[in-house]
């Protein structure tokens, strides 16, 4: 998977709020709510013989409760700097919009390189018990088969936050979330037990409980299903913090050769208008 699509899909998928569920409401739903975050995004490790030597940008995300749906939009920009001081800034412009029954979901990507844009993805998905399907207008038109069990991204963070206060320490599904032309990731989510509220820096957690956990991302094997581990290793992983009320920080994303740390850095919970 190239570099950007990676740096863009893990911001991405990490960050989407959680809303109902999409065949029946299922435990945290009422929790939700709309905000507005912006993170600070910098170099937390390298590997060995990596050529990155810094890593800076930031995170910009919003989701708005439009009643019969949730509003998304994230912005993010990220300047890799190698060792030979050669620079690579990466910006993406990315909005959703997933209806509360968790059935569709609308999407647009814009992502850019060195100020040229270097892809643009657009679409609609459509989930069903039978898996469903994802009509592209962009890059080209074209339509591709969710496999049985999909989720999108919204429902995937609804269904981790449940896990977590029952109990459950792993979820693997197939997750659509509009970043890639290609369908489908198959996903396991690592989680951590549920934790009680703790005083920090925002008002608007303190008093919520929140649970740690790490998502990591594998290229689709139809041939082997959806088991999470169809590859070898995965493309990226994502670790980070979600509170009861869908709001994440502490975020770590890892591409293989780097490690980058998003840090909460303002937080606006928005009215809810319906």
């Amino acid at each position: 998977m190239p570099l950007r699509r990676r740096l863009i899909a893990a911001a991405l998928t990490a960050l989407l709020a959680a809303a109902p569920a999409g065949f029946a409401a299922e435990p945290g739903v009422e929790a939700m709510v709309g905000h507005r975050a912006a993170y600070r995004l910098s170099l937390d490790r390298v590997r060995e013989n990596s050529d990155i030597a810094r890593a800076e940008g930031a995170m910009l995300y919003e989701v708005v409760d439009a009643c019969d749906g949730w509003a998304t939009r994230q912005r993010f920009q990220l300047r890799l700097i190698d060792r030979d001081g050669q620079e690579v800034e990466t910006t993406s412009d990315y909005s959703t919009f997933e209806t509360k029954d968790g059935r569709t979901l609308r999407f647009s990507l814009t992502q850019t390189s060195q100020g040229a844009v270097s892809q643009r993805i657009a679409g609609e998905a459509e989930v069903t018990p039978e898996g469903g399907r994802v009509r592209y207008t962009s890059p080209e038109t074209k339509e591709e088969a969710l496999p049985r069990g999909t989720l999108l991204p919204m429902l995937h963070t609804i269904r981790a936050l449940a896990a977590a206060r029952a109990n459950t320490r792993l979820l693997v599904v197939p997750l659509f979330d509009g970043t890639s032309a290609d369908g489908a990731q198959d996903t396991t989510t690592v989680i951590s037990a549920w934790q009680a509220p703790q005083a920090g820096r925002f008002p608007d957690l303190a008093q919520l409980g929140s649970a740690r956990m790490r998502v990591a991302f594998f290229d689709r094997n139809p041939a082997q299903g959806s088991n999470g581990g169809g590859a070898s290793a995965p493309d990226y992983e994502v670790g980070l913090r979600y509170y009861a009320n869908g709001v994440a920080d502490e975020l770590k994303m890892e591409f293989g050769d780097f490690t980058v740390d998003g840090k909460l850095e303002e937080l606006a919970i928005l009215p809810n208008p319906c």
